[in-house]
């Protein structure tokens, strides 16, 4: 039996199956054939058809293939992507356990820093629970020879404020080691309110100090909404429970009630500051008005020291810079998770389970 009898018919084209050496050939014919003229038999056409049916067929297996090689290369993208995904998070870990010690080793004297960096609030890295922690941490370290609250902050809840400020308090009465506060950029409100319970506080020749008070911000929208036609329906039991509502109007005694409720808390940020630095403090009459001042008036007003920074204070103590972080590590799909349903709450108009009484900036 010759070889062609051995041959199978081409799935494709129905037709006897080809070497590529044929198909080139008969390519090379039926391109010569096209060359010479249209008067060709029915053979002759037959076989260019089949031909040109190879030639689509080649193309169409051609583009499959690079499509199956673009998608091999998106699978590798995604696979990458996520492992890194896995893999940022251990990154996290492993720099807040060994990269963030900055400088000092863990026996070696050095200055124990704790950040109070950004809003001071239950839900963002200045909160309470954080700082208090890295308190203790420097503070039950021997090899800490003092305990260094490095601030950059506007302030924000009066209540995480208050806590973070007590517990300096409570240290300072131990008397062991000392607490300094080193202010960068702002130290103001509720960050300054933390910073006077230190023993020392230091500054820049140009960072923002004090704004001593208390703020509460709103709007009146009553007669917004009434010229737009929309009708407010709110339910209460306790004739006062809406009295902050921005689409009602507030009359005097509920104005005086909320104004008092202000004072009484300026009154213990006053008195805070008072026991914080004691005869320090100037008399002027505008210390506690809410007015903000440069690192260099603060001084003459008695609210902070001298002028250093963090670096220069350790190079005083040590002779070099000696510094080791003991602010807790963040989480970073915790933060993301919280700040994603901080948005997310915001956006649906979910009320806020922040105070509304602010030792912060405006």
């Amino acid at each position: 039996m010759s070889n062609d009898d051995d041959r199978q018919d081409d799935r494709w084209t129905q037709g006897p199956e080809l070497t590529p050496e044929e198909v080139r050939r008969q390519r090379a014919d039926a391109a010569r054939a096209a060359a010479g003229g249209r008067h060709d038999d029915a053979d002759t056409l037959r076989e260019r058809q089949r031909l040109q049916q190879l030639e689509t067929m080649d193309r169409w297996i051609g583009g499959v293939l690079a499509e199956q090689r673009r998608s091999r290369r998106w699978k590798l993208f995604f696979r990458f992507a996520f492992l890194l995904i896995l893999l940022l998070p251990l990154g996290f870990t492993l720099y807040g356990l060994f990269g963030a010690q900055r400088d000092a080793g863990p026996t070696e004297a050095h200055l124990g820093v704790v950040e109070v960096n950004g809003v001071i609030d239950s839900d963002s890295p200045a909160n309470a629970e954080r700082i208090i922690e890295g308190l203790n941490r420097a503070w039950d370290n021997d090899a800490a020879a003092a305990v260094v609250l490095h601030i950059n902050s506007p302030g924000g809840s009066p209540v995480q404020s208050q806590r973070i400020y007590d517990e300096i308090m409570r240290l300072r009465d131990e008397g062991d080691k000392p607490i300094f506060a080193v202010i960068e950029d702002v130290g103001a409100s509720g960050a300054y309110y933390i910073a006077a319970a230190a023993n020392e506080i230091f500054v820049a020749p140009s960072s923002l100090v004090g704004s001593i008070g208390v703020v509460f911000a709103s709007f009146g929208l009553e007669e917004a909404i009434e010229r737009l036609g929309i009708e407010r329906r709110v339910f209460i039991a306790g004739e006062n429970k809406a009295f902050l509502d921005p689409f009602a109007a507030i009359d005097p005694d509920q104005r005086l009630f909320w104004q008092d409720v202000l004072n009484t808390t300026h009154r213990q940020f006053i008195e805070a500051v008072r026991a914080g630095r004691g005869e320090r403090l100037s008399e002027d009459d505008q210390l506690f008005s809410g007015l903000i001042w440069t690192g260099e008036q603060a001084i003459e007003l008695g609210l902070v020291d001298e002028i250093n920074s963090l670096d220069g204070l350790s190079r005083e103590l040590f002779g070099e810079t000696r510094l080791r972080d003991y602010t807790p590590s963040l989480d970073p799909f915790e933060r993301l998770t919280r700040h994603f349903g901080r948005v997310t709450a915001d956006w649906l108009g979910i009320p806020s389970a922040h105070s509304p009484v602010r030792y912060q900036l405006p």
